[in-house]
């Protein structure tokens, strides 16, 4: 019996603000009886019409739809932490919650009118105070070959989408109190009943699934749904939910966090 009467696949940008409305955000929604289905813009809450999505649409719809009492699994491609060796210099403690607020106050790439390149160049936040080095990679992106949330401009980096992104999960969290589980970083076994939201890596999945007439983004958000879907349907979610790691590699990746679908 499938643990989720809902699926929510996100394709995420780091580009311009967060108020920018991008080509390269896409949401695709799916029920337990119907196939994924584009979530048009239009939807956001506060922002008037848009073409495309922006991440304070996203975050502001995520919140609202999280709170609404339909059990739903939401993925969202882009890095919701960081490598241990980020913890270690920054003296920080291993705690997710902990670092939310610490990153959002040196990184506050989710006020107005603020770029990732406005934090990265000095000219607002303090982003020099949290820094790492594009050799520091997770276990779970060493695991999938993923590249480090800290590789900056080049081709397939997450690292503009994870800086932008992260404050907007703290967010969500935020505006959700308690009602959401992000995974794994509140624990490994979601809840019953309760909602979740997980990070995910779409090349892991798209060619899985035939693109038809979608473009890039939106069979990245398309396989997204799809697959939380079908594993949910199938049974096997919840494998995924509990890769296997030593107990070492287990208490990091509780503040390092994980891709769901990397073994």
């Amino acid at each position: 019996m499938a643990q989720f009467e809902r699926y929510i696949g996100v394709d995420y940008s780091g580009a311009e603000t967060a108020e920018s409305s991008l080509k390269g955000l896409r949401v695709y929604a799916a029920k337990q009886d119907e196939e994924p289905h584009e979530v048009p813009p239009q939807v956001q809450p506060s922002l008037g019409p848009r073409k495309y999505w922006t991440r304070r649409g996203i975050g502001e719809w995520l919140a609202s739809e999280l709170s609404a009492g339909v059990t739903t699994m939401v993925g969202i491609d882009h890095g919701f932490s960081f490598p241990l060796e980020y913890f270690e210099t920054h003296n920080l403690p291993l705690d997710w919650t902990v670092f939310l607020d610490d990153f959002q106050r040196h990184w506050p790439t989710d006020e107005e009118h603020m770029y990732v390149d406005f934090v990265r160049d000095g000219l607002h936040g303090n982003g020099a105070m949290r820094c790492g080095k594009a050799t520091w990679r997770r276990i779970t992106e060493r695991r999938s070959r993923a590249k480090s949330v800290f590789h900056f401009d080049v081709q397939g980096s997450v690292a503009k989408s994870t800086h932008s992104g992260i404050p907007w999960l703290r967010f969500i969290r935020s505006r959700t109190a308690g009602q959401v589980h992000f995974w794994p970083f509140d624990g490994w076994q979601i809840p019953d009943g309760k909602s979740a939201v997980v990070e995910v890596y779409p090349a892991l999945w798209s060619k899985s699934f035939h693109p038809e007439d979608r473009d890039a983004h939106q069979h990245d958000a398309y396989s997204i749904a799809a697959w939380l879907r079908r594993a949910d349907a199938e049974g096997t979610l919840g494998r995924f939910l509990s890769p296997c790691l030593n107990d070492e590699e287990r208490s990091i990746a509780e503040f390092e966090g994980w891709i769901l679908g990397v073994p």
